[in-house]
């Protein structure tokens, strides 16, 4: 049985349709009953994750979710809720002649692992359109557990953090960048999380490389972590409910959240499709050439993410609560 497209124990959520299809949704299972939920409630998300802005794709959808089924007079009814959305503003001509993979993109890959089969059309399913599924789940995680406050931001765009600089300088160039994005939650209780396989960073990162082009995560201080000294890292506690002076752990020790807020960070790579000349492989040829890329793309596919960051986390922190309230039979 093919489990690619499921993620989750306990608040489980499966994906379908990819960037240039009629239509794509997610179905979530796990939503207990009698949430408050209908279309508008995921507006506000949904609109952070909108293109438009400079740097963005102008590939301008209607982003509009349409439940299909699991809520009833406005209320979750305790089965599985079922969202979707629909694909307008795609053209797919660009993909119909175009043979050569594109560097740093999926292409190569897929085709080797599909045997040539899958819907390469504006990326298929490995395509940022499909985020749009994670911000939609993470909108019901984020009911369940509405004590949480995740906000995420940009803290870099290609290294500077004059994100304005960095874009003029890449549309120039017909070239594209990458970005950090730090993400904090806070209220989020201690003792969530397992030790070893299920602890709070591998479930955060397990989701978190389900965003195209996250390529690395950071907790606290982890990307320094390296170069510090004990006396430097450790987090003094200063009260009895575990607050510490500093928080270089990122809010999680052994797997586990120590009531601190949790902080992490995750760097995005650049988007692969460029308009600038690049060469690669053609099979048909067999010869590495020279290509342009035409279509809709982002400069920084990243200045889109922070709200799918935010997303993931919520995703992973309701599964785990979850996962503690059954182990401890509450």
């Amino acid at each position: 049985m093919n489990f690619m497209h499921t993620y989750g124990k306990y608040f489980q959520i499966h994906t379908w349709g990819s960037s240039h299809a009629a239509e794509l949704g997610v179905v979530i299972d796990g939503v207990p009953a009698g949430i408050t939920l209908s279309e508008t409630d995921f507006i506000d998300d949904l609109t952070r994750r909108k293109a438009g802005a400079k740097g963005t794709t102008p590939r301008l959808e209607t982003d509009e979710p349409e439940i299909v089924s699991g809520v009833y007079q406005g209320k979750t009814t305790g089965a599985p809720v079922h969202i979707r959305f629909h694909n307008a503003a795609h053209d797919s001509t660009e993909y119909e002649n175009r043979k050569i993979p594109r560097p740093g993109h999926a292409d190569y890959a897929a085709n080797v692992k599909f045997h040539g089969y899958q819907d390469e059309r504006g990326g298929g399913f490995f395509s940022g359109r499909m985020t749009i599924l994670l911000v939609a789940a993470s909108v019901v995680a984020k009911k369940i557990m509405p004590q949480l406050k995740i906000s995420a931001e940009i803290t870099q765009v290609g290294g500077n953090s004059n994100i304005e600089q960095a874009l003029d300088e890449a549309i120039q160039q017909q070239d594209s960048l990458g970005a950090r994005i730090q993400c904090v939650v806070e209220n989020l209780q201690a003792g969530i999380g397992e030790p070893n396989f299920d602890s709070v960073e591998s479930v955060i990162s397990h989701l978190v490389f389900a965003i195209p082009g996250a390529k690395a995560i950071a907790f606290g201080s982890g990307d320094a972590a390296d170069m510090m000294k004990g006396s430097e890292y450790n987090d003094v506690i200063v009260s009895a409910s575990g607050e510490t002076k500093t928080n270089h752990a990122g809010g999680i020790n052994g797997g586990i959240s120590n009531g601190n807020p949790l902080v992490f960070s995750v760097k995005f790579k650049p988007t692969s499709s460029i308009a600038k000349s690049q060469q690669s492989f053609n099979p048909e040829t067999n010869q590495t050439e020279t290509f342009t890329i035409k279509g809709k793309h982002d400069v920084c596919y990243a200045l889109r993410a922070p709200v799918i960051v935010e997303a993931v986390a919520a995703i992973a922190l309701v599964d785990l609560f979850f996962a503690h309230k059954a182990k401890n039979h509450e």
